[in-house]
């Protein structure tokens, strides 16, 4: 095996297919990436039993043929090379590697060890923006509960329908909806996957400039497809929670908010906290003041007053510190933002409206008078 590539095109491949390698695996070969030459093409694979990312890239074969090397590895010696070609042959169970007056040998692993990539046939498929769809998973993955023990509510749940893209993820304690409309006009009538928070987030990171991403299902599989890069990853098939039943019809107070500066007096009272505090909202709708407060018990305490158009009942109530923080690293940069409390005991919806609509419920935090 041997072949020639631009040092650039190489280290952007391998950027791509690191996060499918390795991981928590304890077998060694899962820590490689699979390198396959022929025809002009280089097609790098890796896994980790849970995701697979397969990338394509152009290259001057001489000699095709398999390698495995250890991808983490490979990549940082990649990225260190100067702007050179990249010269890479097996030579007796090692890859020789050669860039300008930079030579490298790695001890290879045996390709017939490595995972097959998964085969897969779409029974259902959707063509979506990747910038639109981008936005959205940034909105909502870290939502997602991190506890793997909770199943169904570690996943995101995408549905497309009547040309709106609508994902969902809670954590049971929170919870995100955004949602847009665009052109899916090769959809015949509706999509729904329930994909793994973290995977889904990566599928999109890993895909470049490409204006459009295909995402597929089958049985088992959640399938993205977008320029010379495909990630597959698993289904998860449970049933999603009820989550609309948890949004109010009704709310006994709203407000409405300067996203920005809601934002930054968020993140001064927040300052003083330590672990996770609480911070409290106090609410006077005829007065028109939000009061934000935040008491640490090893810091001290701190509190902003904002102006505000409200109506309806006023009263108090509190939040994670974390959550609200949360809020704002998703929400975007849209200007107005809405709160609204059907009840100061019951949990505080807040949303933003733009290209695409966020909604983020939060639970309330009991407050010690």
């Amino acid at each position: 095996m041997k072949f020639t590539v631009s040092q650039d095109s190489l280290a952007d491949a391998l950027s791509v297919v690191l996060k499918g390698a390795g991981g928590a695996t304890t077998l060694p070969i899962l820590n490689g990436v699979l390198i396959k030459a022929y025809d002009g093409v280089l097609e790098l694979h890796t896994t980790n039993t849970e995701i697979s990312i397969k990338h394509r890239i152009t290259a001057r074969v001489d000699e095709p043929g398999e390698a495995v090397v250890p991808c983490k590895l490979f990549s940082n010696i990649t990225k260190a090379l100067p702007d050179a070609p990249v010269s890479f042959e097996v030579v007796e169970r090692q890859a020789v590697i050669s860039c300008a007056k930079s030579s490298f040998r790695l001890n290879m692993l045996d390709p017939r060890d490595f995972p097959e990539f998964p085969a897969y046939a779409i029974e259902s498929c959707v063509d979506l923006p990747v910038s639109v769809l981008s936005e959205m998973v940034s909105r909502v993955w870290r939502v997602a509960s991190k506890d793997r023990s909770r199943g169904v509510l570690t996943g995101v749940l995408m549905t497309v329908e009547n040309n709106t893209i609508r994902l969902v993820a809670t954590d049971s304690y929170r919870l995100a909806v955004c949602d847009t409309q665009v052109e899916t006009s090769n959809l015949e009538g509706s999509f729904e996957a329930i994909v793994p928070s973290e995977s889904l987030n990566d599928a999109l990171s890993v895909m470049g400039d490409a204006p459009t991403i295909m995402v597929g299902v089958t049985d088992a599989q959640v399938v993205f497809e977008a320029g010379n890069t495909c990630y597959v990853t698993r289904r998860m098939k449970e049933s999603f929670p009820s989550y609309r039943m948890l949004i109010p019809s009704a709310c006994a107070m709203t407000a409405k908010l300067d996203n920005a500066s809601f934002a930054a007096a968020v993140k001064r009272v927040s300052a003083i906290g330590s672990g996770n505090p609480t911070l409290r909202f106090d609410i006077d709708t005829d007065a028109g003041v939000l009061k934000l407060t935040l008491i640490s018990s090893d810091q001290g305490y701190a509190s902003e007053t904002l102006d505000i158009e409200a109506e309806g009942k006023s009263g108090c109530t509190g939040f994670s510190c974390h959550y609200i923080a949360d809020f704002f690293n998703m929400a975007g940069h849209d200007k107005d933002l809405t709160l609204e409390i059907q009840d100061y005991g019951r949990p505080a919806v807040f949303k933003t409206y733009g290209k695409v609509n966020y909604l983020y419920l939060a639970m309330p935090i009991r407050l010690s008078e």
